[in-house]
């Protein structure tokens, strides 16, 4: 399973790094939205459930992963322009699916506000509408280290809160990547928790009534930055969503434990294939309309 790479021209502005995981008998296209400090890398256990029963889209933001080398990072992209260039993906790669991870929610939800002809569902992984006091606690010390450019305490933030629950393989994984970034993704990233903290929440509540398809919230039991229980929130602004619960799992989900990656893969394919057999009982019961 290889994908076809190629680097975009987004907008006159941009290039972005792309991949093309490309299933001869798929009949739709999901496209995947990183979360903060990440890359097409931190997709790899996704891509296995969801390839071949889709044609998978992954891509690094200008300023990420094997994007960097391809722009000036000349000044800050806010997340409107993020949803810019996640929309001219959608439609370069004629996508009919978005899922997003984390951070990825927030240009996600904002390009779905503006209601794509194209995409029909949407996945939001690890996500809530609001900062509870353990998001907010971690995005003060994680800008304070960012700000200094403290690579190894950046590592231990990182692992200490949202990542406590990952194998070690996968903490010293992600040690070793956000030890190792730039120091404008650094800059990068505090614009966007500034930017969150100054309007005193993720202000993604504003744009998410504008929604009309069908979206599907997944979340760890176990993630207090995140919380299942907070993800519900979203009733109150999104016409049509549904909630799933992973047992045992934190803010990464698939990438924690092998129980944790089968209960993420059921979710998902549940949800983006219905008329298939997987649709389990559980996953109806839990569906939730809102408004």
């Amino acid at each position: 399973m290889k994908p076809e790479t190629a680097v975009l021209d987004i907008q006159g502005h941009y290039r972005v790094y792309t991949e093309f995981y490309r299933a001869d008998n798929a009949e739709q296209t999901i496209i995947l939205v990183n979360g903060s400090l990440s890359t097409t890398a931190s997709f790899a256990q996704t891509v296995r459930y969801l390839y071949p029963h889709f044609n998978v889209v992954l891509f690094d933001l200008p300023y990420a992963g094997q994007s960097r080398e391809h722009n000036r990072h000349e000044r800050f992209i806010t997340r409107e322009e993020e949803a810019d260039i996640l929309l001219e993906l959608v439609e370069h790669f004629a996508c009919d699916i978005v899922l997003s991870f984390s951070w990825g929610g927030i240009a996600t939800l904002q390009a779905l506000a503006r209601r794509p002809q194209r995409i029909k569902r949407a996945v939001i992984n690890s996500f809530s509408p609001i900062v509870n006091p353990a998001m907010l606690g971690y995005l003060r010390s994680g800008l304070i280290v960012m700000h200094e450019y403290d690579r190894e305490s950046i590592g231990m933030v990182l692992n200490g809160t949202i990542g406590k629950h990952l194998p070690s393989l996968f903490k010293r994984y992600n040690h070793r990547h956000v030890t190792s970034l730039e120091h404008y993704e650094y800059d990068q990233m505090s614009f966007h928790v500034e930017t969150v903290l100054n309007n005193g929440g993720r202000s993604c509540v504003s744009f998410a009534g504008q929604i009309e398809i069908p979206l599907l919230f997944v979340n760890g039991e176990w993630d207090e930055y995140t919380t299942p229980q907070d993800a519900r929130l979203f009733t109150q602004h999104v016409r049509h969503c549904e909630f799933r619960t992973i047992a045992q799992a934190g803010h990464f989900l698939d990438m924690e434990h092998k129980a944790a990656w089968m209960q993420t893969r059921d979710a998902l394919l549940a949800f983006l294939l219905p008329s298939q057999p997987n649709r389990s009982h559980e996953a109806i019961l839990e569906h939730a309309l809102a408004g």
